[in-house]
């Protein structure tokens, strides 16, 4: 990466790093290109340079978030993986608290993005956002249940809808309900009687 490559990528982050904070003072409705500007310390064409519209910047947020959260998840999956390998079919259901329990910690802390976000679900494609969030942690399991292949999308998009629903109600709810509360009814809507999936 050149020198100018390397200045507009840091620009950019400075705008995301602006964009999210007044995200956290305020609802994205009430937030203007101008005060984006005003924050990163840089010019309205600047701005126009990276995004065409405040939802461009807001999908690049998203994006960036689901990509952080995801690398730090990540670090994760080959032991997640073997330990899905090496356990009974019995064993398994699709959500394990293990990773359930710090995505919720991570929504939580980020609130205001997501419920954003789930706002504008059609314009951020997020249905697709959640579907690579958790295609490491479904599809090893729809592996070791040795699902078909044409099925899968199927399986997924029921899945992942069933968990945007709730999620999608628990930032509606400001996330008053405790984390582990959450996690429970997501557990209880997708746990499988033994043997079948």
């Amino acid at each position: 990466m050149n020198k100018n490559e390397s200045k507009y990528f840091n620009t950019a982050i400075k705008m995301d790093q602006s964009f999210l904070e007044l995200l956290e003072k305020k609802d994205f409705a009430y937030i203007t290109v101008k005060e984006i500007c005003h924050e990163a310390d840089v010019n309205r064409s600047t701005f126009y340079l990276h995004y065409e519209t405040l939802d461009d910047l807001l999908k690049e947020s998203v994006e960036y978030m689901n990509r952080h959260f995801l690398e730090h998840m990540g670090q994760d999956s080959r032991n997640f993986v073997n330990k899905i390998n090496d356990c009974s079919k019995d064993e398994l259901y699709l959500i394990t608290p293990k990773y359930l329990k710090p995505y919720l910690s991570y929504i939580k802390r980020n609130k205001r993005l997501f419920l954003t976000a789930i706002k504008k679900a059609k314009v951020l494609q997020l249905n697709q956002s959640y579907s690579q969030l958790f295609q490491h942690v479904l599809m090893p399991i729809l592996d070791c249940y040795q699902v078909p292949q044409e099925e899968r999308k199927y399986i997924m998009s029921f899945y992942i809808q069933g968990i945007i629903a709730i999620i999608t109600q628990w930032l509606k709810d400001d996330c008053k309900e405790e984390i582990e509360f959450v996690m429970q009814v997501i557990q209880r809507c997708i746990k499988q009687p033994k043997g079948n999936l």
